[in-house]
């Protein structure tokens, strides 16, 4: 190839400056995008996961999201109802305007009790949650948009209730604004046991943010350190080695970097190089609970859910800003059919761990600044689901359909109100009534608690400034303690 020729990227480099300049002003439009209120901005640190300060004090340093996938129903679970038990098997007397024809009121085949000093009506599916029911704050008011799986997964998060929408999802948000408390570790780790849910991997996604906010995606489904963290170690060569060996890779990378800046895969890919060398260090100890007591696995239980609750506090007692533990993943909460022994098993194996998972964070004094979530995309009707016309499935009519109208979530810890309750659907539990919490209130409340002003939390792309938010979305400050 002759030397004096140009390729086409070279040629543009250096004969396009207002196209350069253009692209400068891009570049520095989207470095700007970071809090920087009271903070330092992002251009300012050599390492995109270095910690940063928010717009102001926050009440929570980090948050664990357990994700109910497919749906729970509220009506089962956290938002008593007693007038269903009256009208079952009956027609309602208000026409519920779903998207599909239900049938007649169903009342719970789950016995609610109450709890604790607040007096939290919660059912027997979760007595082990149901212990801490004096650090729950549940919101029984929640709504979304469509009663449709795969919009409402990236409208909770990632706050666009659209499938194939490039958005950052709330863990990159927050990763991105706050940096993370240990840079041997991945700010953002998605525990996911068993492949991947619907939109697959969208659901952790950095989308434009920088590769370096992505979640990390660990099957817990394995047990073994080794097929938990593949190759996460070299044993054929000392870490000193390794070390000689990176520096020179990523000197190279760096050389290929400077002609083609603000390419984000490109940094994305230098970032997890040394991301990778380094969770050499901690990665191993994090994810191993073998080393915790036996005293503490026992009270999380020896199964999944268990090792993947526990793994959750390792995480962010080691400076991890984000973990979503998802569960249901494989088998969702989406009980179209046969509720009582679907939702009765999904409990079973979650409930004896998030109930280990809150008292021990609160022992380690770890829930004062440890935001806790629980809840799934929509709800469930209060009415049977009908068979579908034709079709040659099992009966549905011990099940319930997919409801977005009211449904309902609790949080815990991270400067929220303990024992509280807040706003409520009709008497069937359908429809959020009183004090409505949208997915997007959700998200700036959550912001809110790490200190953030979720309108200028913000990054440039494509022209315009983006937000976890959207263009909606106000704090509920009635549930901040």
């Amino acid at each position: 190839m002759n030397p004096n020729l140009y390729s086409r990227r070279e040629l543009l480099r250096h004969v396009g400056m207002g196209m350069g300049t253009l692209g400068l002003g891009a570049l520095l439009g989207q470095q700007s995008g970071a809090a920087t209120s009271k903070a330092t901005g992002l251009n300012d640190r050599l390492n995109p996961l270095s910690p940063l300060q928010p717009h102001y004090r926050a009440r929570a340093k980090r948050v664990i999201h357990i994700f109910a996938n497919g749906g729970p129903s509220q009506v089962d679970t956290f938002d008593y109802k007693p007038a269903l038990a009256k009208y079952d098997g009956k027609e309602l007397p208000n026409t519920l305007r779903t998207e599909r024809k239900t049938g007649a009121a169903m009342k719970s085949p789950f016995e609610f009790r109450q709890y604790g000093e607040s007096g939290h009506w919660i059912s027997d599916l979760f007595p082990h949650v149901a212990e801490s029911a004096d650090d729950l704050c549940i919101i029984n008011s929640m709504h979304a948009n469509v009663p449709n799986h795969e919009p409402s997964l990236m409208l909770m998060n990632c706050g666009a209730p659209r499938v194939n929408t490039v958005t950052p999802s709330m863990g990159s948000w927050i990763n991105y604004g706050l940096g993370t408390e240990n840079e041997n570790l991945p700010g953002f780790v998605s525990l996911c046991p068993g492949g991947v849910p619907v939109v697959e991997t969208q659901n952790w996604r950095s989308a434009f943010l920088p590769g370096a906010y992505q979640g990390t995606h660990i099957d817990t489904k394995n047990t073994e350190i080794e097929k938990l963290i593949a190759n996460i170690e070299n044993k054929k060569m000392p870490r000193s080695v390794q070390r000689q060996q990176l520096d020179l890779i990523q000197q190279l990378n760096h050389q290929h970097q400077a002609g083609r800046t603000g390419d984000p895969q490109l940094e994305a890919r230098i970032q997890s190089y040394e991301l990778a060398y380094r969770m050499q260090m901690e990665a191993t100890d994090a994810f191993d609970v073998t080393r915790e007591p036996e005293y503490i696995r026992e009270a999380y239980g020896d199964d999944l859910q268990g090792r993947q609750m526990l793994i959750a506090r390792r995480l962010v007692e080691r400076g991890v800003r984000f973990v979503q533990v998802w569960h249901g993943a494989g088998q969702p909460w989406d009980s179209h059919e046969h509720i009582e022994k679907n939702h009765g098993r999904l409990a079973g194996e979650a409930d004896r761990a998030i109930g280990a998972l809150l008292k021990d964070l609160k022992n380690r004094g770890l829930l004062d600044d440890t935001l806790v979530i629980w809840g799934g995309e929509f709800g469930r009707t209060p009415t049977v689901e009908l068979p579908t016309p034709g079709a040659n499935g099992p009966d549905t009519k011990l099940g319930r359909d997919h409801n977005h109208y009211g449904f309902s979530m609790w949080l815990a810890g991270g400067g929220v109100k303990g024992g509280y309750r807040h706003g409520t659907t009709d008497d069937f539990g359908f429809k959020a009534e009183e004090n409505p919490v949208h997915v997007h209130d959700l998200h700036a409340t959550i912001l809110h608690l790490l200190g953030f002003d979720h309108l200028n939390l913000t990054y440039r792309y494509a022209g315009r400034d983006f937000r976890l938010t959207d263009l909606a979305g106000k704090v509920v400050h009635d549930i901040v303690a």
